[in-house]
């Protein structure tokens, strides 16, 4: 960490690389290829998807590709940082409460209100709000200049977290809580053993997968060429996997989103919403608990995104991969990579402004998670 003081010239910020600069792009691409598919090869579409993964709605090529899409980020969380989160008990009791009380109930409430009318959008940002982001969290918090290390302990709890408890979540908000606020007819029966299978496969086999990569490195005391080099090598393939999942998705869904294609903007205003309130509240109550910059930052680019893979993942695996659900979910990384891009310069803004002396900037290092991809959203 370099302090720098009042004549020492500005710290050099990372730029965001090739592949995450354009990731919005990508994902357009990838929605329009799918409608095109859907639109023209429809048989083929429909041989696709008859084949399924036992117990799931989950076609089988498109599952392969979501724990292909879940591995990567998972491999490269630094489990080993987790420590540094439990070391400061305000900070801990800040990010349970922010990232598992305070953002899935912002995003059910803005969920009822902007989507009430539309059951299966309103499910997936459901889905969207109890899912924590584990990948590109590491890319904004690096160009905001925020503490790395205490970044990836986040990230680490949220992994652990949500590997236990997302199945939960979803059945919590969409079974019990949307009945208690007047939706019962917006609710839907969800299978609870379907959340746990689908939890289990997509999220809990690439876990263990990513948690056994990376302490099979340390055990051989080669943490650093994890670090620099396998790692970042995984990065492309969640890229490869997310922009496959997506055309996939709209090859299924290209006739309903033909018909109705403003379900995409009903989306992304509850979205953008949350991203802005979830970080300068987020902002407030670390300022307010006396957290440095760096710190501050990574606490508040945290809470403000979501793992939108992971969304994707279990909506498609419980709903279908041609569900409203699973398409308000793919929305989910188009709208928040230029919202986050947005709150990093508001993040350097409020530096400035709250954190006048001696402002703590972090030169990046090769290990870092920038120029590496996605990893993949979410986010």
């Amino acid at each position: 960490m370099t302090a720098l003081g009042p004549g020492a010239p500005p710290a050099r910020r990372p730029r965001l690389g090739f592949l995450d600069r354009y990731l919005t792009w990508w994902i357009g691409g990838a929605m329009v290829t799918g409608l095109l598919l859907g639109r023209y090869l429809p048989g083929a579409v429909h041989t696709l998807g008859s084949w399924v993964i036992p117990g799931t709605p989950v076609p089988l090529a498109v599952g392969l590709g979501l724990i292909v899409m879940m591995y990567p980020p998972l491999a490269r969380v630094r489990y080993e940082e987790m420590g540094r989160v439990f070391r400061n008990g305000r900070l801990l009791l800040l990010t349970l409460v922010q990232n598992w009380f305070v953002g899935p109930l912002l995003m059910f409430g803005l969920a009822v209100v902007f989507l009430h009318g539309f059951p299966g959008l309103l499910i997936g940002l459901i889905m969207i709000g109890s899912a924590r982001c584990i990948a590109m969290v590491l890319v904004w918090n690096q160009l905001a200049g925020g503490d790395r290390e205490y970044a990836a302990g986040l990230v680490a709890f949220n992994s652990l977290f949500q590997v236990f408890f997302y199945g939960l979540y979803i059945y919590l908000f969409v079974a019990v809580l949307l009945p208690l606020v007047g939706l019962a007819s917006v609710a839907v029966p969800i299978s609870w053993d379907l959340v746990v299978l689908s939890v289990g496969i997509f999220l809990g086999l690439p876990f263990l997968a990513g948690f056994l990569t990376r302490w099979s490195f340390v055990r051989r005391g080669q943490r650093e060429y994890h670090d620099r080099r396998f790692a970042p090598s995984l990065a492309p393939l969640s890229l490869v996997a997310l922009l496959y999942t997506v055309v996939a998705m709209f090859a299924f869904q290209s006739s309903s989103f033909l018909a109705a294609p403003q379900e995409v903007l009903y989306v992304a205003i509850p979205l953008s919403i949350y991203f802005v309130v979830m970080f300068l509240v987020s902002f407030a109550m670390a300022l307010r608990a006396r957290a440095d910059y760096a710190r501050t930052a990574a606490l508040s680019l945290t809470a403000a995104s979501n793992n939108f893979e992971l969304a994707i993942t279990v909506a498609v695996a419980v709903f279908g991969i041609s569900s409203a659900e699973a398409l308000a979910a793919t929305v989910g990384p188009l709208i928040e990579v230029p919202v986050l891009l947005a709150l990093v310069q508001l993040s350097l803004r409020l530096e400035r402004r709250f954190f006048p002396v001696g402002p703590a900037v972090r030169e990046p290092r090769p290990e870092d998670p920038i120029s590496q991809g996605p990893g993949p959203t979410s986010p």
